[in-house]
């Protein structure tokens, strides 16, 4: 049966993570993150058995997730913008070995070490590949505390489908709200063994080896053929998005996360006022709804892309338009959070002559 509290966002995700079966957890503190390790180190091992461990830094951690990943268990970590820097080149290691984890963000304001204040100017680090090398991570980007819970299961059946890593990019705002939400039942940790995974000797397989290291040029060509079939087909079948009144409107705002919340709500007011406007909520990062808003550019005048951040969504939704409508852009940066009625008036400066 599920139950229904009242939590914080990074609550939330740590008690989904424990409720998930999550195996392990290895991080270190930084803010607006740092209740997911707290609240781990509090509850999970009496509860579950789950190893938690504060690591000695973001590298460390990183690298305690390459290693665990590759017994096959349910691994995790999390951080904030600095911290996940820092694990860049892990989270390369990981991809390459295709080994499932998954990751947590907890977008604060930058660049440097910048402020607690929650931001969105990690987009491209996460999306487009923060490390060295062709990888790509499935990201999937909460709007809310039940939806922070709920990515946590979804993100780890997603790492195991794919044998890939799962980023969960939210925010700080998202990470010290309280909200209702409702969490799924507790599942029990799995011991089975898993074909690729490295587990010691076996009777019954081949000793299993996991690297990223590969020294001939053709070898690593074919990883990289191999990784890119994968995208492919994660972007096939792993779309997730929200449409909010998009079928009638002449002008649609795309925005995730946080933001997209406060968009819906510039929307309703635009409404109000005679001026039909929805809200496009990719869900999905990677893979990014393209094809959606490339069908929803046939029918509008515009489309207004509001982040926390100083552009970087933005270019995909440009990519997805591909010049058939005008695409705006509105952005806040330094931990700064737009209010509904500061973007009714940009949408209404830039579109509503057009639009009435």
């Amino acid at each position: 049966m599920k139950e229904l509290k009242l939590m914080k966002g990074n609550e939330a995700l740590a008690e989904a993570a424990i409720r998930a079966g999550c195996d392990a957890y290895f991080g270190y503190p930084i803010t607006p993150q740092s209740e997911v390790l707290e609240y781990l180190s509090r509850e999970a091992e009496q509860r579950t058995g789950m190893v938690v461990l504060q690591a000695e830094s973001e590298i460390a951690s990183i690298n305690m997730v390459y290693g665990a990943a590759g017994t096959g268990k349910k691994i995790m970590t999390s951080s904030s913008s600095p911290g996940i820097s820092l694990m860049q080149e892990g989270i390369s290691y990981i991809a390459c070995a295709e080994l499932p984890c998954l990751l947590v963000n907890v977008n604060r304001g930058g660049p440097g070490l910048g402020t607690i204040q929650p931001g969105q100017g990690d987009y491209f680090q996460t999306v487009k590949g923060g490390g060295h090398g062709d990888y790509r991570l499935i990201v999937l980007a909460p709007a809310t505390v039940q939806e922070m819970a709920d990515f946590v299961k979804e993100g780890f059946e997603l790492a195991f489908k794919y044998r890939n890593p799962v980023m969960i990019l939210t925010d700080g705002a998202l990470g010290q709200m309280m909200e209702k939400v409702e969490l799924f039942p507790q599942q029990e940790r799995k011991f089975e063994e898993l074909a690729w995974a490295t587990t010691g000797k076996s009777a019954n397989r081949q000793k299993n080896a996991i690297t990223s290291l590969h020294l001939k040029a053709e070898q690593m060509e074919e990883v990289n053929i191999a990784l890119q079939k994968k995208y492919k087909e994660i972007e096939k079948n792993e779309i997730r998005y929200e449409s909010i009144n998009c079928e009638d409107a002449d002008i649609i705002i795309t925005a995730y996360g946080l933001v997209a919340r406060i968009c819906t709500k510039s929307a309703q007011l635009a409404r109000e006022k005679g001026i039909k406007v929805g809200v496009l909520r990719p869900i999905s990062l990677f893979p990014f709804p393209y094809d959606v808003i490339n069908k929803y550019a046939n029918k509008v005048q515009g489309i207004l892309d509001v982040e926390m951040n100083a552009g970087q969504m933005v270019e995909d939704v440009r990519l997805a338009v591909n010049g058939k409508v005008p695409v705006e852009f509105y952005g806040r940066m330094g931990g700064v959070v737009p209010d509904p009625e500061e973007i009714l008036k940009v949408l209404e400066e830039k579109f509503v002559g057009a639009a009435v």
